[in-house]
This record gives C-alpha cells, structure tokens and sequence, in this order.
C-alpha cells in the first residue's frame, strides 16, 4: 500500500511516516497542500492521510479536487477539527473516512488498511495462495504453516504478488507500491528484494520471474491448487 501523509506538524508527519512504513507501507510526506497536490500528480496512492488546515492550499480543497476528478485513490481526513460538522463537513467533500486528533495509532492503521480494500477490488485481510497465507494485520506470513521472517519490503512485495493472484507483476509496479517517492528508478532493489524472498519462501519454488515482464506466484509442477 502506498500512502501519502498530507501534515503541516513536522514532528507528527516524521512519526506517522515511520509508524507506517514499520506497517509494511510505502510513505512519502507533504508539508503542505501545493507539495500535496505535486505528488498526487506525480504518483498513484492508495490512501491520502489528510490533514485539513494546510498551508498554500487548504485541505477541504485538496478533498474536493480530488473527489471532482474521480480519482480512485482514498482519503482519510485526520483532523483536530473534531466537531460533528467538522466531521459532516469533511465527507460531504468527498473524504472516505474521518478520524480527530488525539487518535490511537493501531486505529488508524485498522483504517487505512480498510481503505485500501476498498479502493480496487475487494481484498480479504488474509490472503492465501497455494500454501501461502498473509495476514496484513498482523504482518504474518506462513508457508504451509511454517512462519515466515520477512523484512517489511519482502512482506509488501508478498503482499502484492498475492493480491496480484497469479497475474505478473512488474518490477516498475513493485517500485511505485512498495517504495517510496525517493527510491531511484533504476535501483536494483526490487530485483534484490524478490530475490531474497524467494530464497525465504523455499522450494518447491512459487515465485517466478517473467523475463522482461515481471513477477509471479505460481503452484509448482505438479501440484494440486
């Protein structure tokens, strides 16, 4: 999930980017609503965590824009604007969700997570292929039951072959999901990062490399799905 937090506090921005990114998550940071509206230009999130009084470009216009586009992506407005018009307010613009500051950060990651399923195709929390089993909210992964230590980029990289279903991944794909705005495009993290999961994973071999294309989870020669 690639998630981009729109917030003026530096100290809370800092702190919710490396809450996240320990979550499995890709984060970048926007200090205000212009360098916001940059980056949505730049990048396909899956969720915008959005703060509403903004510097240069107010966050009630960020929601609306991006509500009058039609954008795919997701909006969770975190606000100290606490009010039931406040909160009203705030989805009659367009916002997916609403939470008020103080908040409680297990809660917020439940909701982005929340979020993200509901953005595409609809996901289960678990996910599970051909021995596989993913549980997001927990950050667990097992091959045919046996747990399976991964780094937080081997999780995200699961986790996205898995949601994938069989269906190839590229490697640019990978970047923009699972990476964030300041990973160099001809990095060789991705194929590093696949490489090591893959050794993690074990034989029979399920993931697989598409020359040229990409990535994929495949059932081993043989076996029953």
């Amino acid at each position: 999930m690639r998630v981009l937090i729109v917030e003026d506090e530096p100290y809370l921005a800092e702190a919710l980017q490396a809450g996240l990114r320990r979550e499995a998550m890709a984060v970048d940071v926007a200090p205000d609503g212009a360098s916001a509206l940059e980056r949505l230009a730049c990048h396909d999130y899956d969720v915008v965590v959005l703060d509403r009084d903004l510097p240069h470009v107010h966050g009630d216009d960020i929601c609306r824009r991006l509500s009058a586009e039609g954008r795919s992506v997701r909006i969770l407005m975190l606000t100290a604007a606490s009010s039931l018009d406040d909160r009203v307010g705030g989805f009659q613009l367009g916002a997916d969700d609403y939470m008020a500051k103080p908040f409680d950060f297990p809660e917020l990651v439940a909701r982005l997570h929340a979020l993200h399923r509901r953005a595409g195709e609809p996901q289960p929390p678990v996910l599970e292929f051909t021995g596989l089993r993913l549980d997001s909210f927990r950050r667990e992964a097992y091959r045919d039951d046996r747990y399976l230590r991964l780094t937080r980029k081997e999780f995200a990289v699961l986790r996205v072959l898995m949601q994938a279903d069989g269906g190839v991944v590229s490697a640019e794909t990978l970047l923009e999901k699972v990476w964030d705005e300041h990973a160099d495009p001809f990095t060789n993290a991705v194929r590093i990062t696949v490489s090591t999961l893959r050794r993690k994973l074990g034989g029979p071999s399920l993931l697989h490399t598409m020359t040229g294309v990409g990535y994929y989870l495949a059932a081993p020669a043989g076996s029953r799905t």
